[in-house]
C-alpha cells in the first residue's frame, strides 16, 4: 500500500517542501525471509541509516510490522536530503502503509522530527524556517514537530503547531483519538524576559571621545577600527556596542533566529533571539569558520552576527587570506558558498568593529611606557592589513590608556540608554531621508546619494578641501569623510553639513593621517 505525507529539509536557511512516499509491500501467503527497506531520492547517510532506526522505534512505541519489502522515495529527487529529521514522516508513513494510520488526515499536515530507538521524538535543526515554509502552504493545516522545538516554531506569526513527544503520542491524534492544542507564541514575553542587557557603558570610566565614535558609528552604520594600547578599554568598549544599537524588530529577531537555528544553537529556554548578537571569534579562526563551508554549506561567525555586531580583536593577527574573505559581504550583506551539489546563501548584515595595537608591543605613542619597535617592523604589523580591508572601515580612532585619576574617581560613564536614544534619532532620519530606496543607513549610500544627500555649507566644503589637499586624501576617503560627516549632522539635528562636521569626521581618519610615522 503506497502513503504519501509532506515533510522539509534544510537548503541553506531556507525550508524546501519534501513528498514522502513509502510503498509498503506484503504477500501474506508467501512472506519474505528477510524484510528490507530502501530508501531512494539522493538522501545522506543519515537518512539512509532511518529505515533500521525508524523499524526499531516503531516496534517499540507497540505497533506490529507486517512486510517483506518498503521503498521509501524523498522527492524531488535532485534535492539533496540531510540529518535525521526525516525519521518521524518516514514512521508515520510505514504505519500508515499499514493500515495503522488515515491517510486523509495525513495529508493536512507536514512533520518533522527524529526518533530514538523507544519511539521518543527528538529535536531537529531548523524548525523555524520550516515553520515559515509550513505558513506560505495552504494545503498544510499545520506542523507536527518534537515537543522540543515546539516553542522555536511557534515564533512564526500565523504557524500552527501540533507538539508531539513520541510516535505513539502523533499516531494517536493523527488518528483523532487525542486533541491538541496548537503551541501559542510567547515572542512579546521573551522580548520582556530577555530583552535587557546586562553590560552597560556606564562601566566604562573615561574614553568618552571613544564612545563619541562609537555613537556616530552605530548612527550611520558605520565600520569602526579602535587602535590602542594593551589595557586601554578597546575589548570592554566592544562588548557593550551592542547595547546602544537599536531593539531588533519582530522581524530582525527571527532572521537572526534562523541562522541560530540551523545550527542547533538556540537556548531551550529562549527559542528565539531578541538581542542583538555579538560574536568574536579568536584570531586563529579558519576561512569556512568566519564565512562558512562544509560539504554541506552551513553559516560561519559572520552570519552568526546577522542584524548585530562582529568584533576582531588583534586585527593584524588574522589570516591575511581569512580577512580578505570579509570584503564581498561586507558590500553585499550575505555570503553565497556553492559546492557541487549546489549552492547556498547566507545573510551576513553585520557591524564590524576591529581592535588592533599600534604596534608589535603594543605601546607606541603610550607616554608611560617606552615603545623599542622599530618604523620599519611597525610597517610590517600594520601591512598585514590590506588597503581594501581598511578601506572599507569608516572610522579609525585611537583608544589612548585611561588616566588612573578616573579610573579611581567615583563618577561614572555615559550610560548606554543616553547613548542609544541619540542613535535612534539619527536613524530615523535615515529612514526618513532613504524611505524608498534599498539604502538603510548614511554608509550605504552610494557615490551619487553622497552628492544628492551630503548639503554642505561652503564652509564645510573648504575645511574639506584643505583636508584633501594637506593630508592627500584619496576620492574613496574623501566620500567615507562626507558619510560620517553625514551622521554626524544627524546626531546633531542640522539639516546641512557644516565645518565643525568635516573636522570631526576627519579625525576619525586616523590611518590616513599617517599616525604611523609619528
Amino acid at each position: 500500500m503506497l502513503a504519501r505525507l509532506k515533510t522539509f529539509t534544510m537548503v541553506g536557511l531556507q525550508a524546501s517542501h519534501v513528498d514522502v512516499e513509502v510503498d509498503t509491500v506484503c504477500d501474506p501467503n508467501t512472506p519474505a525471509p528477510t524484510p528490507s527497506i530502501t530508501t531512494v531520492g539522493l538522501p545522506d547517510k543519515a537518512v539512509r541509516e532511518s529505515g533500521q532506526r525508524v523499524k526499531r522505534a516503531i516496534e517499540n512505541a507497540g505497533f506490529r510490522l507486517n512486510y517483506d519489502h518498503i521503498t521509501i522515495n524523498l522527492a524531488p529527487v535532485e534535492l539533496p536530503k540531510h540529518a535525521a529529521s526525516f525519521d518521524l514522516p518516514i514512521a508515520l508513513g510505514m504505519l500508515a502503509g499499514m493500515d495503522h494510520l488515515q491517510q486523509e488526515r495525513l495529508n493536512q499536515f507536514a512533520v518533522v522530527g527524529e526518533l530514538s530507538l523507544a519511539g521518543e521524538t527528538r529535536p531537529v535543526r531548523g524548525a523555524l524556517s520550516m515553520a515559515i515554509a509550513s505558513v506560505g502552504s495552504r494545503s498544510l493545516k499545520g506542523l507536527i514537530v518534537p515537543s522540543a522545538n515546539a516553542a522555536e516554531a511557534a515564533v512564526v506569526d500565523g504557524a500552527k503547531i501540533i507538539a508531539v513527544d513520541s510516535l505513539a503520542q502523533a499516531t494517536a491524534f493523527l488518528n483523532g483519538k487525542i486533541q491538541i492544542d496548537c503551541t501559542p507564541s510567547q515572542s512579546q514575553q521573551l522580548f520582556d524576559r530577555h530583552g535587557q542587557y546586562d553590560l552597560d557603558y556606564a562601566d566604562v570610566r573615561g574614553q568618552e571621545m571613544a564612545k563619541r565614535a562609537l555613537v556616530i558609528a552605530a548612527a550611520g552604520a558605520h565600520n569602526l577600527l579602535m587602535i590602542g594600547p594593551p589595557g586601554s578599554g578597546k575589548t570592554m568598549l566592544a562588548k557593550r556596542f551592542p547595547t546602544i544599537l537599536p531593539q531588533l524588530s519582530n522581524t530582525e529577531s527571527i532572521e537572526t533566529s534562523q541562522v541560530y537555528s540551523v545550527l542547533g544553537r538556540l537556548a531551550p529556554n529562549q527559542p528565539l533571539l531578541v538581542k542583538r548578537p555579538y560574536r568574536s571569534p579568536h584570531h586563529t579562526i579558519s576561512q569556512a569558520g568566519l564565512v562558512g563551508g562544509g560539504t554541506t554549506p552551513l553559516p560561519g561567525e559572520i552570519s552568526l552576527s546577522h542584524n548585530g555586531v562582529l568584533f576582531l580583536d588583534e586585527l593584524p593577527e588574522f589570516s591575511r587570506v581569512t580577512l580578505e574573505v570579509l570584503r564581498q559581504p561586507l558590500e553585499d550583506k550575505c555570503v553565497t558558498i556553492s559546492r557541487a551539489k549546489g549552492a547556498a546563501t547566507f545573510p551576513a548584515d553585520f557591524m564590524l568593529l576591529a581592535a588592533m595595537n599600534p604596534c608589535p608591543c603594543g605601546f607606541k605613542n603610550d607616554p608611560r611606557r617606552n615603545c623599542h619597535c622599530q618604523q620599519l617592523v611597525v610597517d610590517k604589523y600594520v601591512s598585514r592589513i590590506s588597503g581594501p580591508m581598511l578601506d572599507r572601515i569608516d572610522l579609525q580612532i585611537e583608544v589612548p590608556a585611561v588616566p588612573i585619576e578616573q579610573l579611581s574617581g567615583h563618577r561614572g560613564g555615559t550610560p548606554s540608554q543616553e547613548m542609544r536614544e541619540k542613535v535612534v534619532i539619527a536613524r530615523q532620519a535615515q529612514q526618513d531621508r532613504f524611505r524608498g530606496s534599498r539604502t538603510l543607513y548614511n554608509a550605504q549610500m552610494s557615490a551619487p546619494q553622497v552628492r544628492k544627500y551630503c548639503d554642505s555649507t561652503e564652509a564645510a566644503k573648504q575645511a574639506l578641501k584643505m583636508a584633501v589637499d594637506t593630508m592627500g586624501f584619496s576620492a574613496r576617503a574623501h566620500d567615507k569623510i562626507l558619510r560620517t560627516a553625514r551622521t554626524i549632522a544627524d546626531l546633531s539635528g542640522t539639516a546641512s553639513i557644516e565645518e565643525e562636521h568635516i573636522h570631526e569626521a576627519v579625525n576619525y581618519r586616523l590611518l590616513d593621517r599617517q599616525y604611523w610615522s609619528r
